[in-house]
């Protein structure tokens, strides 16, 4: 595990046949809040042009591009070699964490074995990723959120802006988190904490806010206050009657 205070060491490993080019750039922009990209691969059957795509990204991203023909119809030799080099890079010991970019359920027993080594494991894909592989990682990012934040800041809209989903289960989340402690007010990044640790693809952005600050302001049923910068939540009190 990283030193506190030093920038973590991540390696990302994408899975070209499951993960769109276009997505690419969003991808590492997010990556560079999570820590610094020393390992970028992309795995795939680049030969057959299907995957031309990628071609401007690896230029521009500085990603190795790895060449995987499937020899055998149906065996996917990508996802092997993705798998090799993430249990060597394991093992080197130079990381402090992975980025899986695949929106893949076959991923889900290496982003646990990640884990039990103590890496971090940040899984990046499209919200029809299987629940499995979503909850076996520290954090996973739907690359929807990424592409949507992407299009706003530049002005123009996209097909994501009617994924956005119900407060009220939002609300539900923070609740729970909020369950788990007897305090009156709670410190906001606590239970940020403790909300991506029960569901590792929470994130505010999916219901169309900036910060979980704004969305816990969305929802009903809370209130916010700030002592010294620090944020802190708690239900509304009932009104007695």
């Amino acid at each position: 595990m990283p030193d506190e205070g030093r920038v973590e060491s991540l390696a990302v490993l994408i899975d070209a046949d499951n993960t769109s080019a276009r997505h690419a750039e969003p991808i590492f922009d997010e990556i560079v809040k999570l820590g610094e990209a020393n390992v970028r691969r992309v795995y795939g059957d680049f030969s057959s042009g299907r995957l031309a795509g990628w071609d401007d990204a690896v230029k521009s991203l500085a990603i190795l591009q790895h060449q995987q023909r499937n020899n055998t119809k149906g065996k996917n030799a990508a996802d092997i070699a993705l798998v090799i080099d993430a249990m060597d890079l394991m093992h080197k010991g130079n990381m402090d964490g992975f980025c899986l970019v695949s929106s893949d359920s076959d991923f889900t027993r290496l982003a646990q074995r990640l884990r039990e080594d103590g890496q971090l494991v940040y899984g990046f894909g499209e919200r029809k990723t299987p629940e499995t592989f979503r909850n076996a990682c520290n954090r996973f990012i739907y690359v929807e959120n990424l592409v949507e934040a992407t299009m706003e800041k530049e002005g123009t809209d996209g097909d994501t802006a009617n994924m956005k989903e119900s407060l009220k289960d939002a609300a539900n989340i923070i609740a729970k988190a909020l369950d788990e402690t007897d305090d009156d007010w709670t410190n906001l990044g606590t239970v940020g904490s403790r909300i991506v640790g029960a569901a590792p693809d929470f994130d505010h952005r999916t219901y169309g806010c900036s910060n979980l600050s704004t969305l816990v302001t969305k929802c009903a049923g809370f209130e916010i206050k700030k002592e010294d910068n620090v944020t802190y939540i708690r239900r509304k009190p009932h009104k007695r009657t």
